[in-house]
């Protein structure tokens, strides 16, 4: 019976996979493998430690830095380390797929290793609940929410992860950021509430997607 609700699960993802990853075109292609790095985020990211800078004394700053540091890499090692070796999924566009043949993927590229959980989901939404959990900014967390989930897409899109392993990765994410959050007000005892300027961080990524988006139609 375990085993049969694990293969349906399994199916179901599958099938959900392949609908979501039949949307693309050469607009897309270009946008979401952009959308997808890491460096392509550095001022957003600058624009938090902005935030910190501004509104709190220097300590504070490094325990929040440490806070960030720690939630992603708890996240990370979770999936990395200890979940993707024992369950070994590969990834729908890798070879040993089931699936391969029917995944669209961008510029060639096919992940590598295991798929599940995705460490990219599990770093987005770490750093996303973490933020949601300090600023408590509607706006701010109305952006970051969306944000994880356009970069959890672009792993759908690029063929690198199915649903579940978003979802997992996600879940990861979250209890990673609860646990540091908490740490954090523990250690620090501040009211981290009534920060100021937090609107620079939505006004950093916004201008960021939007640099991506004219990139991926003057490419396209």
């Amino acid at each position: 019976m375990t085993n049969e609700l694990i293969q349906n699960l399994a199916n179901a993802d599958q099938s959900f996979f392949l609908y979501l990853n039949s949307f693309h075109n050469t607009f897309w292609d270009y946008f979401m493998s952009v959308f997808t790095g890491k460096f392509i985020w550095i001022p957003m990211y600058a624009s938090i430690l902005y935030v910190l800078i501004r509104n709190y004394h220097w300590k504070t700053v490094l325990f929040c830095l440490i806070a960030i540091a720690l939630t992603i890499t708890f996240a990370d090692q979770i999936c990395a380390s200890v979940i993707r070796p024992i369950v070994e999924r590969p990834r729908p566009s890798s070879e040993a797929s089931p699936i391969a043949d029917l995944v669209y993927i961008v510029n060639g590229r096919r992940g590598g290793g295991y798929g599940f959980p995705s460490c990219h989901a599990s770093n987005s939404f770490g750093l996303a609940f973490f933020l949601i959990f300090l600023f408590r900014k509607r706006w701010l967390s109305f952006f970051i929410c969306c944000w994880a989930i356009i970069n959890c897409y672009t792993r759908i899109y690029l063929g690198l992860h199915y649903p579940g392993d978003l979802i997992v990765g996600m879940l990861l994410g979250g209890c990673g950021a609860a646990i540091t959050y908490f740490l954090l007000r523990l250690v620090t005892k501040e009211n981290f509430h009534n920060a100021q300027h937090t609107s620079s961080i939505v006004y950093v990524g916004l201008l960021t997607t939007i640099g991506i988006a004219i990139y991926a139609g003057i490419a396209s």
